[in-house]
């Protein structure tokens, strides 16, 4: 009999409705390649809708978490800034439930994935800031909106030595990336950074406290980098792993 697929449960967006829209009412939305990328690792994926009141409930049948990225940014309030630029775009029910998801999988020490938007709440959580709007405070930045299509590379990034990510690529010291974010990593608080772009741009973060808790600031569901694929592999086997 073969072993059961570790459950991992993937965030939802949520949509507002619109006339024009996928619905006039709300709705909630998940790209297929996050769900391809768990189950073609050998995780079995769970979509998880946005209740901030169930997520000890939800975490508790997990085995692991996968906290996707989003057209939207994370409250500033939530670390410490006292203005909000006017690019930053906020889904505050979103923040909360994925906020409550994570504390939940901490707290049960299931291994955490966050993509993009989850890699920058991870951080939030560790006590890091972030950089509003990357444009601003350093025009001469890499383009990390990419002009090209999300599935082809933007740019490199170095991965960090003596870091989960590190051990899990092997050693890898620069692999290309995709980028598809305006905001970034300011300071770490707590987090021990794992990726740097070309332009000095952190691009990962990990919680040295936990056996597993990663985050990314590119879209490793493309799979554009080998290393895309075994950061799923080793993600799912963790999960696969009791604590």
């Amino acid at each position: 009999m073969a072993a059961e697929r570790p459950v991992i449960g993937i965030t939802l967006d949520l949509e507002d409705g619109g006339a024009e829209r996928y619905s006039r009412f709300a709705w909630c939305a998940l790209r297929e390649n996050y769900l391809s990328a768990v189950a073609t690792a050998g995780g079995l994926p769970v979509a998880l809708p946005l209740f901030p009141q169930l997520g000890l409930e939800y975490v508790a049948r997990l085995d692991g978490l996968l906290i996707t990225g989003g057209a939207f940014d994370i409250d500033p309030l939530l670390y410490g800034a006292s203005e909000r630029h006017p690019s930053v775009t906020l889904r505050p029910r979103r923040t909360r439930a994925e906020s409550a998801l994570l504390a939940a999988a901490l707290q049960r020490n299931i291994p955490v994935l966050g993509i993009c938007g989850g890699m920058q709440l991870i951080a939030v959580n560790l006590g890091a800031t972030l950089i509003q709007h990357l444009p601003d405070t350093n025009p001469t930045t890499l383009p990390h909106e990419q002009p090209n299509p999300r599935d082809e590379a933007s740019h490199g990034v170095d991965i960090q030595p003596d870091t989960l990510l590190a051990r899990i690529t092997g050693g890898a010291r620069r692999i290309a990336v995709n980028s598809a974010h305006h905001q970034a990593v300011g300071t770490p608080g707590r987090g021990r950074v794992n990726a740097i772009a070309e332009d000095g741009v952190i691009e990962g973060i990990e919680d040295p406290d936990h056996r597993f808790c990663l985050g990314v600031q590119w879209h490793p569901e493309f799979g554009i980098d080998p290393a895309d694929r075994t950061l799923f592999k080793a993600f799912i086997q963790a999960s696969g792993e009791q604590a």
